[in-house]
């Protein structure tokens, strides 16, 4: 390669037409930011004087900002379809979908269970917050459970996954992206009110298990069902810390007076060892369901970039040869 060839290659891949990986996601950011900030120009005068802390205005708002900013640069930098985001409409994607939702209102209610057996919570209330801050607290688990998969395991993980299949093998380079998604999901919750070093890493567990529903599906629907339904019981119908912050309004409400080591305390269960034990008991769930459904390994669409320039080559195609290859590999 000549010196001129391999200063072009840091900033564009031949092969696939587009800028290489570190530079996409400099992109990424660059987006996300400028849309966040044009939301906040636009919702501040909605809301008379700024956007309330955790609330459901600014955090929808902050969602489409997200949103936007992943779909954008997914289409015009990183030249995907939607499909390549784990956003494909095939058979399997409700019935994901559903069990996402099921698990997610399972497990938090064996946190809430066993909690109240053990005596680590408490029974304080029921019924708390006006019908108008229950549709608030809705539509923000929603929302947040939507953008941060998009962004987590549809954008970030798949393209830290085709980036290291390049020096590693396919299991490898799906466990390395899991990993990374999974550190960044913990990071991006160190600021959040009651957070600690054991918050951060039971953050990032959390990442793991939606991670893995992901990559065996190459869906995004059932991690996304998981994540609303996860906070959704876990703040509105438990009335439990959700990453720090409260729902405004929960059906019943539970106060953790155990050890914080084992609650989780004020930054909720995730921070405790509660959580962690519904974090393990999920992610053994989700490799059964696909086992159930599928044959319980990596989904090498994961790790195959679904480019719009390709013509005559269907995503079907490219992710036979990949499965073709990961079996081969697997004997």
């Amino acid at each position: 390669m000549t010196p001129r060839a391999a200063l072009r290659s840091l900033v564009w891949n031949a092969d696939e037409r587009r800028p290489p990986a570190p530079l996409r996601l400099v992109a990424l950011v660059a987006a996300v930011f400028v849309a966040l900030l044009a939301a906040g120009f636009l919702v501040v005068p909605l809301r008379g004087g700024g956007i309330a802390a955790g609330g459901a205005v600014g955090t929808v708002a902050s969602g489409v900002a997200v949103t936007a900013g992943v779909l954008a640069v997914a289409r015009v930098v990183d030249r995907r379809r939607l499909a390549d985001l784990g956003l494909r409409a095939e058979r399997g994607w409700v019935a994901d979908l559903l069990a996402g939702l099921g698990l997610g209102v399972a497990l938090q209610t064996l946190v809430a269970g066993v909690g109240l057996l053990a005596g680590w919570f408490r029974l304080v209330d029921t019924t708390v917050g006006a019908p108008a801050a229950f549709a608030g607290a809705v539509v923000l688990y929603l929302a947040v459970g939507f953008y941060e998969e998009l962004l987590l395991r549809g954008y970030l993980l798949t393209n830290a996954a085709e980036a290291l299949s390049g020096y590693l093998d396919d299991r490898a380079a799906a466990a390395g992206a899991l990993l990374v998604s999974a550190a960044v999901f913990g990071v991006a919750h160190w600021a959040n009110p009651g957070a600690s070093p054991l918050s951060t890493l039971g953050v990032a567990l959390a990442g793991v298990f939606l991670g893995v529903g992901y990559v065996l599906t190459g869906r995004l629907s059932f991690p996304v069902g998981v994540h609303v339904t996860w906070n959704f019981t876990q703040g509105v119908v438990y009335g439990l810390p959700v990453s720090g912050t409260t729902a405004g309004a929960h059906l019943l409400d539970l106060e953790p007076v155990g050890p914080p080591l084992v609650t989780g305390g004020a930054f909720g269960p995730e921070a405790g060892l509660l959580g962690v034990a519904a974090l393990v008991v999920g992610t053994a769930a989700t490799v059964a369901w696909d086992r159930r459904t599928g044959d319980g390994r990596l989904d090498p669409r994961v790790l195959v970039p679904d480019l719009r320039w390709r013509a005559g080559e269907s995503a079907d195609e490219r992710g036979g040869e990949a499965a073709a290859e990961v079996r081969r590999r697997d004997r």
